[in-house]
C-alpha cells in the first residue's frame, strides 16, 4: 500500500476526509489511528467524517498555552472541576469525538466516569468550552463547531478570535453575544469568579 505524506503548515486548512459512515471508526480504531499519527491533531464528526487539522504554528500555540495557564490556575484554586488542554478528546453524546482548545469540566460529572472512560475519550461534554482561532480555521467552521457543544450539553462556549481581536459567547438557550476588543470576559456565573485576561492573547 503506497502512503502519501502530505507537508503540513500553518497556511494548509483543516482536511476534511470523505464521509466515512459506511466505515464507521469505532472509538478503539480512531484512538489506534491517534497513536499511530501524534504529529496530528485528529477529530471525528458525528457523521463519522476524519478531521485531520495541522500542527499549530508558534504564535498560536503561545497562545494557546496562556490561555489554558489561566484556566488551569483558575480551577486549581476554585476546586469545582477540572481543565483540559487541547490534546484531550471528548466523546460528545451525538458520537462526535471533539478536541476543544480549553475545557472545563464539573467533578460531580468527571467522577461519575469509570477509571477505563477517563482513560479514553470520555463520554461527556464539556460545561465550558474555550476555541481559539489560527489563520488556518475557518470563521463558519468553528462557529458551527460551538454551536455542536451547545447542542450537546455545553454550557457555556467562547470562540476567540485574536486576529479580530473578537469573542463570540454562547450560551445554553441565549443568542450569541460578541465583543470586540475586550481585555478581559467573565465566565460567570458557569465558572465562578473565573475572568479571563483577553489582552495577554491579542
Amino acid at each position: 500500500m503506497v502512503q502519501t505524506i502530505l507537508p503540513l503548515s500553518e497556511k494548509i486548512a483543516p482536511l476534511l476526509m470523505p464521509d466515512l459512515t459506511s466505515l464507521r471508526l469505532t472509538e478503539a480504531e480512531f484512538e489506534q489511528l491517534c497513536r499511530d499519527n501524534p504529529e496530528l491533531r485528529l477529530e471525528l464528526t458525528s457523521t463519522g467524517g476524519l478531521i485531520v487539522m495541522p500542527p499549530a504554528g508558534s504564535k498560536t500555540g503561545q497562545r494557546n498555552s496562556n490561555l489554558n495557564r489561566q484556566v488551569g490556575v483558575w480551577a486549581h484554586k476554585d476546586g469545582t472541576g477540572l481543565a483540559f488542554d487541547s490534546s484531550t478528546g471528548f466523546t460528545l453524546p451525538n458520537r462526535a469525538i471533539r478536541s476543544p482548545d480549553a475545557s472545563w469540566v464539573r467533578r460531580d460529572a468527571w467522577n461519575a466516569l469509570s477509571e477505563a472512560e477517563q482513560e479514553r475519550f470520555a463520554p461527556l461534554c464539556p460545561d465550558f468550552v474555550i476555541e481559539l482561532r489560527s489563520s488556518s480555521d475557518s470563521l463558519r467552521t468553528l462557529k458551527q463547531k460551538m454551536q455542536e457543544y451547545l447542542d450537546n450539553g455545553t454550557r457555556l462556549a467562547w470562540l476567540i478570535d485574536p486576529h479580530d481581536r473578537s469573542v463570540y459567547i454562547y450560551r445554553s438557550g441565549k443568542e450569541v453575544e460578541s465583543l470586540k476588543d475586550a481585555e478581559t470576559i467573565s465566565a460567570d456565573p458557569i465558572l465562578r469568579g473565573f475572568v479571563l485576561q483577553l489582552a495577554e492573547l491579542w
